[in-house]
């Protein structure tokens, strides 16, 4: 994570596009992200790669631009003491020149979408966070529409409560009452609450609900390092990022978490089917790679579903990957692994799951043994929907 400071957009020359971290630079504008809708498979892509290339990307975050805040960063912003400079152009132009329809669509600012060279259906697209860079020093935290974990409880009396959220000496700030000191500090996590591949077909996907395509996942441990693997739907895959977090807990329960803009840089990588299968088993869903974990995830309305989905996603994971037997992986995910609370908030709930690869340090892959001749378990060949719930 670099230095806090302010990124605006970088000019079109050749000495600031040669700051740039990545292979290929995509800003924020208009043209180049969709505001509460997803990519699908008729959307033109925004940029062309290689797979393997980097991209630094300008997100734009949601807060401070919707409808209930007045449309208007920079109204709503200085309101809150932000200098005028201090307000994203980007944010401002979006807001005041695209519309989006708040009764139908989801909120979010999407960058994208990109063609990966090479990615067909059936493929994962591993994307890899490089690099994440806050480009400006405050934040929003929401509670609106009665959405939440205690909707009908919070919040009490308006609809929406927009807490602005200062970034000081690297920490989120809040005050204990509203108008005294920011006495309470909590530490900075930063990562894009939406990732995520063009659906096949022709109807764009609400931002809010994440699935197969991955979207709106809100899996923290995205920040900077991890990876994500996701199957792709349609040839070039049509990948897009967006959502950036400066911070969230497991659950985000308020709605929202702390919400504000990022700059990322994003490797983009194709992984075809035959070896995907080999190292990982069917991916039917997200899937997160940390330096430590290997993170299957389950995503449905019913929190109960869910959980019992991103089981089976971890129990073909295990089985797959190392070979272990369907009942012995099952103990092993009871004995040694967390499985947590995503988020509860967006429609579609999720969970994921926390598998020390360590822990499997002293097993052959079964991709391994397969190069030799020897057959890979695939575990448990019971029919499934695309979500790993019994047909």
């Amino acid at each position: 994570m670099s230095v806090l400071q302010r990124l605006s957009p970088i000019p079109d020359d050749p000495a600031a596009l040669a700051q740039v971290p990545g292979d290929h630079y995509l800003p924020a504008t208009p043209a180049t992200v969709r505001w509460g809708r997803l990519p699908c498979a008729v959307d033109r892509p925004v940029l062309h790669i290689a797979d393997g290339e980097s991209v630094t990307i300008d997100t734009v975050s949601h807060e401070g631009i919707l409808e209930d805040q007045g449309k208007d960063p920079l109204a709503y912003f200085t309101a809150q003491g932000v200098a005028p400079e201090a307000v994203l152009g980007d944010a401002v132009e979006i807001a005041a020149t695209m519309a989006r329809d708040p009764e139908r669509d989801g909120p979010h600012v999407v960058t994208g979408p990109i063609h990966v060279a090479g990615a067909a259906a059936g493929d994962l697209l591993c994307l890899t966070v490089e690099r994440l860079e806050r480009r400006v020093p405050y934040g929003v935290i929401s509670n609106r529409h009665g959405k939440g974990a205690l909707v009908g409880e919070l919040p009490r009396g308006a609809g929406n409560v927009s807490v602005f959220t200062p970034v000081k000496d690297g920490a989120g700030a809040l005050p204990v009452h509203d108008g005294e000191d920011r006495l309470v500090r909590f530490g900075l996590a930063e990562f894009l609450g939406t990732m995520g591949v063009a659906v096949a077909g022709e109807e764009h996907p609400h931002s809010v609900p994440p699935g197969a395509h991955g979207g709106n996942i809100d899996i923290n441990l995205l920040t900077e390092g991890a990876r994500l693997y996701l199957p792709v739907q349609v040839a070039g895959a049509l990948a897009y990022v967006g959502d950036p977090h400066f911070a969230q807990g497991d659950g985000e329960v308020a709605l929202t978490a702390l919400e504000a803009p990022l700059r990322a840089t994003v490797r983009f990588e194709v992984v075809p089917r035959e070896r995907a299968l080999a190292e990982f088993g069917e991916v039917a869903g997200p899937m997160v790679r940390t330096e430590e974990y290997l993170v299957p995830t389950g995503m449905d309305p019913d929190l109960n579903v869910a959980m019992r989905r991103c089981v089976r996603a971890a129990l073909e994971l295990i089985t797959a990957r190392w070979g272990m037997e369907e009942h012995l992986a099952y103990a092993y995910l009871s004995a040694a692994t967390d499985f947590d609370i995503s988020q509860v908030v967006d429609i579609t709930c999720g969970v994921h799951a926390r598998i020390r690869e360590a822990d499997f340090a002293g097993v052959t892959r079964t991709s391994d043994t397969a190069s030799t001749g020897a057959t890979a378990s695939t575990g448990d060949t019971a029919s499934t929907d695309t979500n790993g719930e019994p047909a």
